[in-house]
């Protein structure tokens, strides 16, 4: 099992450079970077590209809709080169609060688009054409709606370190879960509670899986949270910096009707709860929001508590099948934490 960890959208990438330099020297295999409606991601992945040697530097996530597919290529394949072939390129559809509300741009066929621009940059990195018939309708002549009637399908000027690079994709729901089974290199799930992860997505990972090329490798699964190992009830209390997040996902990321986090929660079985937390939120109530998320559900999820209960826990996440053991260190020296992280994933 790999240990990575992510940068989150606020902060100074300069100082968080210098951490992931100490955590790479600790050990830690992978480091994800943030995006949403923050400072962009590649940027960040090339600056931690110059500052590191082995971690691999993955976006998590870049969405399908504010670069064209073209453009996404550009960047797996120029992050790829400046870290000497060890990027990843995660993506996902996001949502309408940032595709719309941030982008400007209409969040449309999500599941459609996200295959097609995964075929897109994976034909690219080979260095075929680019060329599709479907959303973007590449390349764009006269005939599908270019002006000039000189479009012509071009492949990417430059040669890609490698032919390819990884793909992983952020899916929660049953459909884009499948697709994500079949056709990426890895999954991000969110919220992920390692005893309740068959009840949400059993059927649509084998679904998947039962269509998944022979030349793609098995799927990678990054999951995990915060944490901390000790025995003191100051450890315990550390669970609680994780309720502002999942009331935050659960309350408030979508419309009361249409919110994933919010579904996945009931498909967890926590239906009564997940209502509470979204009625708290939406009324501006988001303190008591955070304290109507379960004690049970921050236990589960977060990797908080003495070494024997963080090794149970990672036994739980590994026989649900995680790869990628993700932490978010909740203590001052988050290098020796990951330092013994390294001995207990082993």
């Amino acid at each position: 099992m790999k240990l990575s960890s992510s940068l989150m959208y606020a902060g100074n990438p300069r100082e968080a450079a210098d951490q992931v330099q100490a955590l790479e020297r600790a050990g830690l295999d992978s480091i994800w970077v943030a995006e949403a409606y923050g400072f962009d991601s590649p940027t960040l992945m090339g600056y931690l590209a110059a500052k590191t040697e082995t971690i691999e530097i993955g976006s998590a996530i870049l969405n399908i809709y504010s670069r064209t597919p073209g453009a996404l290529l550009q960047t797996a394949a120029g992050l790829d080169n400046v870290s000497g072939g060890r990027a990843i390129l995660g993506l996902g559809a996001s949502g309408p609060q940032v595709v719309e509300g941030f982008h400007g741009v209409p969040y449309s066929a999500p599941l459609g688009r996200t295959r097609e621009v995964i075929d897109i940059i994976r034909r690219g990195m080979r260095r075929e054409p680019l060329t599709s018939d479907g959303h973007f309708k590449l390349p764009l002549t006269k005939e599908n709606g270019g002006v000039t009637g000189l479009g012509k399908a071009l492949k990417i000027l430059t040669h890609p370190e490698r032919s390819a690079v990884p793909i992983y994709i952020a899916a929660l729901g049953a459909k884009n879960v499948e697709m994500t089974a079949e056709i990426a290199d890895g999954w991000f799930p969110h919220l992920y509670i390692p005893e309740h992860a068959d009840k949400a997505w059993a059927e649509p990972l084998a679904k998947g899986r039962a269509n998944r090329s022979a030349d793609l490798a098995p799927l990678e699964v990054v999951a995990g949270a915060l944490c901390a190992i000790g025995d003191g009830p100051e450890t315990k209390a550390l669970l609680d910096l994780a309720r502002p997040l999942v009331a935050l996902y659960v309350g408030g990321m979508g419309a009361r009707d249409k919110n994933f986090y919010n579904q996945l929660f009931v498909s967890y079985g926590y239906e009564a709860e997940a209502k509470e937390i979204q009625d708290l939120y939406l009324d501006g109530k988001k303190k008591e929001a955070e304290a109507a998320v379960p004690l049970e559900v921050l236990e589960l999820m977060n990797l908080v508590g003495p070494e024997s209960y963080v090794k149970e826990r990672i036994a739980a996440f590994r026989e649900s099948g995680v790869t990628n053991l993700q932490i978010m260190p909740a203590v001052e020296d988050a290098p020796a934490l990951v330092r013994r992280m390294k001995e207990l994933v082993s």
